[in-house]
């Protein structure tokens, strides 16, 4: 992960940009305290197929009790409509 300062921004934002489109990681600092992470954009699915949330909760992920009970509350106590 890179460092950059907001001047070293303001002079070289090509570079900057080139580095994180290239998938790097940046630190934009001011006066070398951390004020923000640059990171490449990641195209996010808004849904998640039934299928890997069912595989998930095989493999031994667990919802924390209150959102399995809104879960239960919503779901009816099951995911076999989900799909």
């Amino acid at each position: 992960m890179r460092s950059v300062s907001i001047r070293e921004l303001r002079n070289h934002t090509t570079d900057v940009v080139a580095a994180v489109e290239a998938g790097e990681r940046v630190v934009l600092t001011s006066n070398g305290r951390p004020i923000a992470d640059v990171v490449p954009h990641v195209e996010r699915s808004r849904w998640v197929p039934g299928d890997l949330v069912l595989q998930a909760l095989a493999d031994g992920a667990a919802a924390d009790r209150q959102l399995q009970d809104d879960l239960d509350a919503v779901l009816g106590g099951t995911t076999d409509d989900i799909g």
